[in-house]
C-alpha cells in the first residue's frame, strides 16, 4: 500500500540521513520513478524532504524535523539489537525485522542512533551452517501467524527416521534454540513438540481454539527437555588420548580426567571418561582419532575397534 511506502521511507531517511533515489528504490522494492512520486507526495504533505545533487546527493529530511517514539537507554538498545539473529534464516523474516529497526532507528536521538549503528557493525549473522545446508525456515511466517492469533493448525510432519503425516494441532508456541526453531502444540494426545524445519507444509484452519489457561511456555520447554535428557540411554567408555586430542575432545563435549592409573605409563597421555549416545558413535569418534586413541573399556568398544581397524588394512593391502 502507498501509506506503508510512504511511512517507510520516512523512516528510512530520518534513519539514513541521506539515500539515492536508487538505494531507496532497491530497499522498497519499487521502481525510481515511484520514489520520485513518493517524495512529491511526502513534500505535499508537508514533510520537509528535499533533493541533493551531484555525486554526494540524495534525497534528505530536513535536520530538525523527526517523529517521536519513547526512548530506549544504551542497555536496552544493544540488547535488542544483539537479539536481532534470532529471526535470521528466512527472508520474509528478515525483511520485517529490518523494516521494524529501520522505524526504531529513525526515532532515536543522533547519539543513540550512532551507538546503534556501530552495533551493527560489530554484528554478523551468518545462517548457513558448515555442511552448506541451514534449517529450512519457509513454514516458519504462517507457524507464527497461527501462534499469534489461536489458528488451529494442520501440518504435513516428517519425524525423524519415520514417514510423514498430517496432524491437525492447536499451537501455543514457539521456541528458538541456537539457530533451531520449534514449535509447542496441542494435540489428541497431549502437548508435542514439533521442529518447524521438518514441516514440509502448513495451513491455517477456519476458527480459533481456546488457549488452556494454565499453559505455561517456558515451564514446559524446561520439563519436556529434562525428561528427553534424563531418560536419554548414554554409553559410557574410558579412553587414553595423545594430549593434543584430548584438549579437542574436551573441546567438543565437556569431559572430566580420570586419575593415572598404574598401568597407564609414565608418558603425557591424557585418561578420559566419555559418555557417547551409543556404542556406534563412540566407534565413530574413535576410529576418527586414528592412533591418537587407545580404548581401555568397555572390552567390546575395544575388540570393535581392533576388528574394524584389521578390516580397513585388509582392504587397503588388497592390489587394485
Amino acid at each position: 500500500m502507498k501509506a506503508d511506502r510512504l511511512l517507510s521511507t520516512l523512516l528510512l531517511l530520518q534513519a539514513r540521513g541521506r539515500l539515492t533515489g536508487r538505494e531507496l528504490a532497491r530497499r522498497l522494492e519499487v521502481s525510481p520513478r515511484t520514489v520520485h512520486r513518493d517524495m512529491e507526495a511526502l513534500g505535499a504533505a508537508g514533510v520537509p524532504v528535499f533533493a541533493l545533487r551531484g555525486a554526494q546527493g540524495g534525497w534528505q529530511l530536513d535536520e530538525g524535523w523527526r517523529t517521536r517514539v519513547p526512548g530506549l537507554d544504551e542497555t536496552e538498545l544493544q540488547a535488542l539489537l544483539m537479539a536481532q539473529p534470532r529471526v535470521a534464516g528466512n527472508p520474509r523474516l528478515a525483511r520485517a525485522a529490518e523494516r521494524a529497526l529501520e522505524k526504531l532507528m529513525a526515532a532515536l536521538p543522533v547519539s543513540l542512533r550512532e551507538q546503534a549503528s556501530a552495533i551493527q557493525k560489530r554484528l554478523h549473522v551468518d545462517t548457513t551452517g558448515w555442511s552448506g545446508t541451514p534449517e529450512d525456515l519457509s513454514m516458519l511466517p504462517i507457524v507464527q501467524e497461527a501462534v499469534s492469533r489461536d489458528r488451529r493448525l494442520a501440518i504435513l510432519y516428517w519425524p525423524a527416521g519415520r514417514n510423514a503425516a498430517e496432524r491437525i494441532v492447536d499451537p501455543l508456541g514457539l521456541v528458538a534454540k541456537g539457530a533451531t526453531w520449534y514449535l509447542v502444540a496441542r494435540t489428541p494426545d497431549g502437548y508435542r513438540t514439533y521442529r518447524v524445519s521438518r514441516i514440509e507444509n502448513a495451513r491455517l484452519l477456519a476458527g480459533t481454539f481456546e488457549r488452556p489457561a494454565t499453559f505455561d511456555l517456558a515451564a514446559y520447554w524446561k520439563a519436556s527437555t529434562e525428561k528427553l535428557r534424563q531418560g536419554r540411554e548414554r554409553y559410557e567408555a574410558t579412553l587414553r588420548l595423545e594430549p593434543g586430542a584430548a584438549a579437542s575432545f574436551q573441546r567438543w563435549r565437556k569431559t572430566p580426567l580420570r586419575p593415572p592409573s598404574a598401568e597407564g605409563g609414565s608418558d603425557s597421555w591424557v585418561t578420559l571418561r566419555v559418555q557417547f549416545d551409543d556404542e556406534e558413535q563412540a566407534c565413530f569418534v574413535v576410529l576418527g582419532l586414528g592412533p591418537r586413541v587407545d580404548v581401555i573399556e568397555p572390552a567390546s568398544l575395544r575388540m570393535r575397534v581392533a576388528a574394524d581397524h584389521a578390516a580397513a588394512s585388509a582392504r587397503a593391502a588388497r592390489p587394485g
